[in-house]
């Protein structure tokens, strides 16, 4: 006997309501139906468990719907449970202001995906996902393998291997098997040259707790440098340095016989040691010399931020944006500068200045070219265009930074051998691959024959991708998404747009074409709006980041302001003075 399903006139309707959305449309006529609930009603705890439920895309979207729902997707408390549910291990929150919305998004956005250029798929793939890593923060292939490191310092290994596909048949797939092959690394790096055939060992920098010495309780931490055969994952070299001296980073440079590691210090000091790699197997114990290098010795002022290399020069960023070189063979120098004219065979780490005209955020390093990109978010190239590498349009090489002026705002990055790539992003969030330079082996997919100027390539690139490599056999690109690390690009001045016309000084134009004297007056202007003298201080040193001079040049006044900004500070707490 079937029965029939009576709704029951005591049910009631749960709606959205939200003060700041108004009533819902259509309330009057729905009166007679029955008395609505407003979800605001519930308890917070409640809907909050009711949303973290959600899939992450979901959560967001609901945030953007009316201000009550954005407060509450929004919530740690949400995050959280999201966070547990998709990273089960991970159970103490991270540093920041949103620990747990950070570490969700993070862990929800996390991924490495390539593609091949050769074979008959040419399609994007997706790496196998540990579980037990927190984000993706950085990745390196090698002549095997890939590694990757996450936000917690885990540095896994993700391994090709033979696999049996779902039709019965073994097939050779790429990073399908990790393991984790260390805790505690700050960063890694292996041979510079872009071919990872010469990738035979992976150096490892990491945090080691070291027993104290005798007579004393506790353990010490010390950073040390691990060096792991790429093939297997087995370490055959430590060293370890005192417990005074913490880096953050490290790269390599030079040939085998002669591998120098630059260490980067807290402070933003280099310091640098020889080993000789293919000693390194070998079963006997080394004693290393730490030397400061010479652009911290010569330039001792200078806070170094960041650095790049290859296997004959090595690049470094102030936390200024100052951008300083050393260049160690004379192919190379001839190819950067175009002339051998300051080029010393017997100081080859004298640091050589580059006259850019903003604060450089991020760089790329190939063999013989570069890329910078500055806080405004344009792209500037200089080195060798013999393939078109440069994406000028031509093939000249140039000798000096030359801005590409119809890239903008890109957000990452990479320089090969002869082809360069860069990551954008469009208006709607999109993202795309561009490239230029040589096309032979498929490395810029869709171009078979290269391209002079930057084109879209034939990629399929992931919402979140950040970072990018290209390899000869594989193109990999990075997906994370880290709310409190992105670069945040400032709007250029008006009085520095190309194109923009300027305004009629009557005699006076034909004497400033570019508008110097314009901008000068409005640079004046904005620190007379300065309320005090440390206020001015600061947008002083913001206009200098603003002015087309040289690095040396930038580096001097930013260095003469702050010593001034520290007397003017130092005044103030003494007895006053006439001078005063």
């Amino acid at each position: 006997m079937g029965e029939k399903a009576v709704s029951s006139p005591r049910r009631r309707r749960v709606k959205r309501s939200c003060p700041s959305c108004g009533p819902e449309p259509g309330a009057e006529e729905k009166k007679g139906r029955g008395n609505p609930i407003s979800v605001q009603l519930f308890p917070p705890e409640l809907v909050e468990h009711i949303i973290s439920f959600l899939p992450v895309r979901d959560v967001v979207a609901l945030g953007q719907t009316c201000h009550y729902f954005h407060e509450v997707c929004d919530a740690e408390g949400v995050w959280r449970r999201i966070c547990r549910r998709l990273s089960p291990r991970l159970r103490e929150q991270g540093p920041g202001v949103r620990p747990w919305k950070r570490a969700a998004i993070l862990n929800y956005t996390k991924g490495l995906y390539f593609q091949a250029f050769g074979g008959r798929r040419r399609c994007l793939s997706k790496s196998v996902a540990p579980l037990l890593a927190h984000g993706y923060r950085r990745f390196l292939p090698t002549k095997d393998h890939v590694f990757i490191l996450d936000y917690v310092g885990t540095l896994f290994f993700l391994k090709n291997a033979l696999v049996s596909s779902t039709l019965g048949q073994i097939q050779w797939k790429r990073a399908c098997r990790y393991v984790v092959l260390c805790r505690g690394a700050k960063d890694f790096a292996s041979d510079p040259r872009c071919d990872t055939v010469y990738r035979k060992y992976l150096y490892v920098l990491a945090t080691r707790e070291q027993p104290g010495v005798v007579g004393t309780t506790g353990s010490r931490a010390c950073d040390c440098v691990e060096v792991y055969l790429q093939s297997s994952g087995q370490r055959v070299f430590k060293m370890t340095f005192h417990h005074s001296m913490s880096f953050k980073q490290i790269v390599l440079v030079g040939q085998e016989t002669q591998r120098a590691l630059l260490l980067l210090t807290e402070e933003g000091k280099i310091y640098s040691l020889v080993v000789n790699e293919t000693q390194l197997d070998q079963p006997r114990s080394y004693t290393v010399q730490l030397a400061l290098r010479k652009v911290s010795r010569c330039l001792p002022h200078l806070r170094v931020a960041g650095m790049a290399s290859n296997q004959s020069s090595t690049l470094y960023i102030t936390d200024q944006g100052g951008v300083y070189f050393e260049v160690h063979t004379p192919g190379v120098y001839r190819d950067l500068f175009g002339t051998l004219q300051a080029f010393d065979p017997l100081d080859q780490q004298m640091p050589l200045a580059l006259s850019l005209p903003a604060k450089i955020l991020f760089c790329a390093l190939g063999y013989n070219h570069l890329g910078l990109v500055d806080e405004f978010g344009r792209l500037f190239m200089q080195g060798n265009n013999r393939y078109g590498q440069l994406g000028t349009g031509d093939r000249m090489d140039r000798g000096e930074p030359t801005q590409v002026h119809y890239l903008q705002r890109p957000i990452a990055l990479w320089c090969g051998l002869n082809h360069s790539l860069v990551l954008s992003q469009g208006s709607d969030f999109s993202k795309e691959l561009l490239g230029c330079g040589c096309g032979a082996g498929g490395r810029l997919p869709g171009w078979p024959k290269g391209s002079a100027s930057f084109v879209k390539l034939h990629v399929k690139v992931p919402l979140c991708a950040c970072s990018l490599c290209s390899t000869r056999e594989c193109l990999y690109m990075l997906s994370s998404h880290d709310i409190e690390h992105h670069p945040t690009y400032r709007d250029l001045p008006a009085s520095r747009v190309v194109g923009t016309p300027e305004p009629s000084l009557g005699a006076g134009a034909s004497q400033d074409p570019g508008g110097a004297a314009q901008a000068c007056e409005e640079y004046l202007n904005q620190i007379h709006s300065c309320p005090t003298l440390q206020d001015r201080m600061e947008k002083m040193k913001e206009i200098v980041g603003w002015m087309p001079l040289m690095a040396a040049q930038k580096d001097f006044f930013w260095e003469a302001l702050d010593l001034l900004q520290k007397t003017a500070a130092g005044v103030g707490s003494g007895p006053p003075t006439p001078e005063s």
